[in-house]
């Protein structure tokens, strides 16, 4: 077999919303001839289970996904000029004292600041969100709590500008950005993937932080990633969401091949040159270790890119790999593919912690039952509105629409509103959360679940509800369920 082939996704589903027109999905509902439909586009050792796509339940999954991404597609412009909108105002208001300063400047007739889209000043909505950048010290830089909560704030700021993560980094961090990166969607055909490299000198040996960022709130295109419910399946490894794939660099008829031209101007893809850059470093520093991390999409991008590197027999960079940190992560595979993982993460001696707080909706997201097969793999350390910590193998309420959770989530929406008043008098001026914020949780009365997905609490249960005895529990060498 041909070097290109042996890297190659020969079992395969892929959805193309562009090739769908409204028609087409009606005909998706009312008839179960998949085969006949151009938008849906399966490989030769796809059509033993083509009875399984012919199911209604299949067939309305299907349609779900599809509708969306043909509205984020219709929707691409307006949902980008609202961000915009809200981020400049956000920006106005915080640069100019907030409304109040806004009027008495505009009374006393002094010009009002304009806030600068590229400055270091400048903050997106998940910023504006939760303001916080500096560290907590409280923790020795070579203990495992300072690496998380490291980890957590790297996977915040990488919503952020070039100017304010470089400012970030160096001020308040006394650390050096290696990389700022907008990589290529090959499928999507622009740049739509994004991460950061830090790197904290004050460690021995050097620790090189990589955080992949999250799903922007109006980014259509970072929607649809999430919303694909296309899936790869690699020889060994198992079935993959294929949305987090096309952002990761899986290029077209070619799949996964160990090594590509990258001479193509503009054309970086997000796998291949952060691998690059990491053999880079330990050829400069042999004994510099590696953590990858995340929050929401980011998080799976984290854990997919060690599964390439696995994929790829890249031993050298696993044994330098500390952990993998995720926050608020996605499903990314099947049972193989989790199989697969803990394999990799307990032969490479690699710390996996998924952190999900309380109601948090994505990290139940794809559907883990008969329908779809995304499952999440090794442990995850589960926390309550408290932000107690607790080590569970999968989430309560692990599909979100359990009736018995109900009354619960929404009950706990109401808490989480009086608790944002309340808690910056409990715990300290760290913990104050701003208006927007306090706004933002009244989404939860509608949707629980959302507001508990935004980097707030995340960032809070790093700093208050991680213990020592669970990170006993969460060792490399853990067995998983499933072993």
């Amino acid at each position: 077999m041909a070097s290109n082939e042996l890297y190659a996704c020969h079992n395969y589903l892929l959805l193309n919303p562009k090739e769908t027109s409204w028609f087409d999905l009606v005909r998706l509902l009312a008839s179960s001839k998949i085969e006949k439909r151009k938008f849906i586009e399966y490989s030769l050792d796809q059509r033993d289970d083509l009875h399984d796509l012919r199911k209604f339940q299949r067939r309305w999954l299907i349609f779900i996904s599809l509708l969306v991404q043909k509205l984020l597609i219709a929707f691409h412009y307006p949902m980008a000029q609202i961000g915009n909108l809200l981020e400049m105002w956000l920006n106005l208001l915080s640069t100019n004292g907030g409304l109040l300063g806004i009027f008495s400047n505009l009374l006393r007739g002094k010009k009002l600041v304009m806030p600068d889209r590229l400055s270091a000043e400048f903050r997106s909505v998940v910023g504006i969100s939760d303001t916080r950048v500096e560290l907590d010290e409280c923790n020795g830089i070579d203990d495992t709590r300072y690496r998380v909560f490291l980890s957590m704030m790297a996977a915040k700021i990488s919503y952020e500008n070039k100017a304010f993560v470089q400012a970030t980094v160096k001020n308040h961090w006394k650390m050096d950005l290696l990389g700022y990166f907008n990589f290529w969607n090959y499928y999507q055909d622009l740049p739509s993937t994004q991460a950061i490299v830090v790197q904290d000198t004050r460690a021995e040996p050097n620790l090189i932080v990589v955080a992949f960022r999250g799903t922007e709130p109006f980014g259509a295109d970072a929607w649809m990633t999430d919303i694909d419910i296309s899936w790869y399946e690699l020889e060994n490894v198992g079935k993959i969401h294929g949305g987090f794939m096309k952002a990761l660099g899986l290029q077209k008829n070619k799949g996964w091949p160990k090594e590509i031209d990258q001479s193509v101007q503009n054309r970086q893809y997000a796998y291949y040159a952060i691998r690059q850059m990491m053999k880079d470093i330990l050829e400069k520093n042999e004994s510099a270790k590696f953590i990858f991390t995340g929050h929401s999409l980011g998080g799976a991008l984290a854990v997919l890119f060690v599964a390439l590197l696995a994929f790829h027999a890249e031993e050298l960079l696993l044994e330098r790999l500390e952990g993998v940190y995720t926050f608020g992560q996605p499903r990314v595979g099947d049972k193989i593919f989790g199989h697969f993982m803990n394999e990799k993460m307990k032969k490479y001696t690699v710390r996996y912690i998924r952190h999900v707080y309380c109601n948090d909706i994505v990290p139940r997201v794809p559907f883990d039952d008969k329908t779809l097969f995304f499952k999440h793999f090794g442990h995850c350390l589960q926390f309550n509105s408290l932000y107690h910590g607790k080590v569970v193998w999968e989430e309560p309420n692990k599909n979100y629409f359990s009736v018995l959770w109900v009354i619960p989530k929404y009950l706990n929406a109401v808490w989480e509103i009086i608790r944002s008043f309340i808690i910056p008098y409990i715990l300290g001026k760290p913990y104050r959360e701003g208006w927007f914020m306090k706004l933002f949780r009244l989404v939860g009365l509608v949707i629980p679940g959302l507001p508990a997905h935004l980097p707030q609490d995340y960032v809070n249960a790093t700093r208050l509800g991680f213990f020592h005895r669970d990170l006993e529990l969460l060792n490399p060498q853990t067995e998983s369920k499933d072993d």
